[in-house]
């Protein structure tokens, strides 16, 4: 099935692991899985928030496997699978795009690889190559990550996006988790030119030339410089609230749907605030406490004490935030 790369909200899923073994715990992954994708969000396997250091090549396949499985299961057959191929060499990403795409992702996310990222920040060069040979050699159309905070301080500029972009027809987009809204404005300003695509059309029409972001917090403003998205760790929790927001900021300005997506936009602004500070561990111990998966991330990564996780879910603006959801939830019913 040749599944579309679609503009909205993307959730980031965490990989969920058995108590003191370790080993992944498959029947709560495809829960959350279900969870998410049935309040319309699409869902990304193996990348940050999925401790994708920590996953070995197999276990990456397991979960695409599980993902698919998932969906299915509850019809959605055309819900895509956007699946983290990040590695410390070309080789390994290269590999694992492959193997993603046997296991039934239908879009692959690479990082620059930030071991040795003061060579590769001192010769752009060697970013252009790593992805423009990813994407040549992956069988499913490849997403550029930008993520300067785990990647060494590697920050690709709007210009080596861009060019990236014009020489690898086989790149369907990039996400942004830099909170550069100049820098999304100056791709998109290229991109979603209709000239970009006569001159640059992509190696397959479902996958068109996307720009998301990798933080919801200021969606509506990043929408309106011609995003078609974002990928957020926010719809982990909340994914029916990020889905309204992504609805309501396609209303025209100036209108009452715009009007409500200014709230909505405040009151994730402030969420995923409290979101970003706990990270990882922090997300899971949220998670165990609303719908039971195991609270551990893999070390060396330590899990958040149920103390500090009261405080989290106790803190005004995601009680908040949990109870809007509940209501969009009761709605839909």
């Amino acid at each position: 099935m040749g599944r579309t790369l679609p503009r909205g909200i993307y959730t980031p899923l965490p990989t969920f692991f058995q108590d003191g073994s370790e080993e992944l715990d498959l029947e709560a992954f495809k829960k959350h899985v279900q969870f998410t994708a049935g309040a319309g969000t699409f869902p990304v396997i193996s990348g940050t928030m999925g401790e994708a250091p920590h996953l070995s090549g197999p276990e990456r396949t397991a979960l695409i496997i599980a993902g698919r499985e998932a969906l299915d299961e509850i019809n959605l057959t055309s819900v895509p699978i956007v699946a983290g191929i990040g590695a410390t060499s070309t080789r390994e990403s290269i590999q694992l795009a492959k193997d993603a795409a046997t296991a039934g992702a239908d879009f692959a996310i690479a990082i620059p690889p930030g071991y040795y990222a003061e060579a590769l920040i001192a010769d752009t060069a060697a970013i252009k190559s790593f992805f423009v040979d990813i994407a040549e050699a992956s069988p499913i159309p490849v997403m550029m990550y930008n993520f300067p905070g785990v990647t060494g301080g590697i920050d690709m500029d709007s210009d080596l996006i861009i060019d990236i972009a014009k020489s690898a027809p086989n790149i369907c987009g990039v996400k942004l988790t830099c909170a550069a809204v100049g820098k999304l404005t100056r791709i998109t300003a290229v991109v979603n030119d209709p000239t970009f695509e006569l001159k640059y059309p992509r190696k397959t029409s479902t996958a068109p030339f996307l720009v998301i972001d990798g933080f919801i917090d200021f969606l509506l403003p990043s929408m309106a410089s011609g995003a078609s998205g974002a990928i957020t760790g926010l719809a982990n929790f909340a994914p029916r609230t990020c889905v309204k927001l992504w609805e309501l900021c396609l209303a025209v300005p100036g209108s009452r749907s715009f009007a409500e997506a200014q709230k909505v936009q405040n009151l994730i602004a402030n969420a995923d605030g409290v979101a970003i500070k706990i990270g990882i561990a922090g997300m899971k111990m949220l998670l165990k406490n609303m719908f039971g998966y195991g609270k551990n991330p893999r070390r060396p990564l330590l899990p958040m004490s149920s103390m500090k996780g009261d405080l989290v879910l106790a803190k005004p603006v995601i009680k908040e935030l949990i109870a809007f959801e509940m209501s969009l939830a009761g709605a839909a019913k």
